[in-house]
């Protein structure tokens, strides 16, 4: 595979689009980001469609839409069972461009892709940017992509207006996160644990401290996923992080209530319950 150039990209600031204006307005009330993640094409296109306008119904701030992909590395049991069941729909990039598309005729809620970096690179880094933007997606997130290999994509993307967000690691050192920081848009993804996606029972008790070295180097949002699995951890969280991300506790519930329309009444009540976490500050 073409190895992606670094080019560093002379900017310093980004036109307003709906990640940026949400949590502008997410800080002007004082409250914190929900952001939940869903595959796209589980169980099938129809449903993802009908759960992303149940998931902003429910106070979705951002919703991430997972790219099925055939090996998954970064993910745990329940969204790698994702990624089957929407590859054995035949489910494709260019497919879920144009369910976002579709579905920008009824929420502008922002829609963040989170994909491999192989089914990009097929597409074409400027067509990607291009389609994606043209259809509404606003961020998108490459698992397997590093900062120093992102230039290519970074700059077609900033073309488009749609804003790259990268992970950040507790592993990451100073001058890792300085350099991360500085090429991210949007927000800033932190990862509370290493290891794969799902659920956990608890919160990293050093979570605190990493959020605030990341603080000290940008401004953007700092958004935490990874492990988050209840209303409690959700609350627990937003003392310190801008947004929480929860994703495998609402695949897992898809995977569990199946293609039916009770799946997505739980979803969505389960969805409520972060939400209500979030305003109260508690389970």
């Amino acid at each position: 595979m073409r190895r992606a150039r670094f080019v560093p990209l002379l900017f310093t600031r980004f036109a307003m689009n709906r990640i940026d204006a949400q949590f502008s307005q997410v800080r002007a009330a004082g409250r914190k980001a929900l952001v939940p993640f869903i595959t796209a094409g589980d169980p099938t296109l129809a449903r993802t469609r009908q759960l992303i306008l149940a998931l902003a119904d429910a106070g979705a701030d951002v919703i991430e839409l997972g790219i099925p992909f055939s090996d998954p590395l970064a993910d745990g049991k329940a969204n790698q069972e994702a990624a089957e069941r929407a590859l054995r729909n035949h489910v494709t990039l260019a497919q879920i461009i144009a369910l976002v598309a579709d579905v920008r005729r009824e929420t502008q809620t922002p829609i963040v892709f989170y994909s491999y970096l192989n089914l990009i690179f097929q597409y074409g880094f400027a067509r990607f940017a291009k389609d994606a933007a043209a259809a509404g997606v606003d961020g998108v997130l490459v698992l397997d992509m590093p900062p120093e290999e992102a230039g290519e994509l970074h700059a077609a993307l900033h073309a488009a207006d749609v804003r790259m967000i990268f992970l950040i690691a507790p592993t990451s050192t100073p001058a890792r996160i300085r350099m991360i920081t500085a090429q991210a848009s949007g927000f800033v993804y932190y990862v509370s644990r290493t290891g794969v996606t799902g659920e956990r029972t608890d919160v990293a008790g050093d979570m605190p401290a990493q959020i605030a070295q990341i603080r000290a180097c940008t401004t953007l949002p700092i958004v935490v996923g990874f492990g988050v699995s209840t209303p409690a951890h959700v609350a627990e969280i937003a003392q310190v992080a801008d947004g929480v991300v929860v994703g495998s506790a609402i695949v897992r519930r898809i995977g569990d209530g199946g293609d039916r329309d009770a799946m997505v009444a739980d979803v969505t009540a389960f969805v409520r319950s972060l939400r209500a976490a979030l305003t109260t500050g508690h389970a």
